[in-house]
């Protein structure tokens, strides 16, 4: 079983999101090949930005970025190597570490979408829990989990938020008038209310994301 999921990372310490914040009309991509090593802190980017005197100085005030050399520029899309700081997150590491790669990283709004690979969904909650304890901001927009009868889309739902989903949709909370309460449902699984909103409310925000939305909206 192979897990691929998609997601958006936000934090001001990963890689490149001060220059990202900075600089109007710019687009970051990580070259594929540079997330193999967990033990390196220089990466190869391709960088859209028509404004390179904007952008090196956006590379010179960026805390993530200790060093940087231009490999090669054409029409406003610019080959970097850069290196990191100590404290820049990178889920490189975590990655590494549990047999996965990185598909794809590209910038988006205030950072990165992601796209990785991982064995199971074991490990896929094992970068997570690496990622939230470095207050990582983590949206999981989809899961393709592809077995040997095929390929199961868990539309970015993590087992919990399943769970709750479909404890509630049983009991009748979502019906009209609502059958069952917060804490009657909550109840049932025997967590908190709190607890099983926040699952039912990140549960409907990656089903809305992963069938409604598209990268661009």
């Amino acid at each position: 079983m192979t897990i691929t999921a998609k997601a958006y990372i936000e934090h001001e310490n990963l890689a490149l999101v001060p220059t990202l914040r900075d600089i109007e009309d710019v687009t970051i991509r990580v070259v594929h090949q540079a997330t193999t090593d967990p033990e390196s802190d220089t990466f190869p980017f391709v960088i859209e930005c028509d404004d390179n005197e904007a952008l090196e100085n956006g590379l010179d005030s960026d805390h993530t970025v200790t060093d940087y050399e231009l490999i090669d520029s054409n029409s406003g899309i610019h080959i970097y190597y850069i290196g990191h700081a100590d404290d820049t997150l990178l889920l490189s590491p975590a990655l590494t570490s549990v047999n996965g790669f990185m598909l794809d990283a590209k910038t988006k709004d205030r950072g990165w979408l992601v796209q990785i690979q991982l064995p199971s969904r074991e490990e896929l909650h094992s970068v997570w829990e690496f990622a939230e304890e470095r207050g990582i901001d983590c949206s999981l927009i989809e899961i393709h989990e592809k077995r040997s009868e095929g390929t199961d889309i868990s539309f970015g739902l993590t087992d919990e938020q399943q769970e709750a989903l479909k404890v509630a949709y049983k009991s009748g909370y979502f019906s009209e008038p609502r059958e069952k309460s917060l804490s009657d449902i909550a109840e049932e699984i025997d967590v908190s209310s709190t607890a099983m909103g926040g699952r039912l409310r990140r549960g409907m925000r990656n089903l809305v994301s992963a069938t409604l939305i598209n990268d661009e909206e």
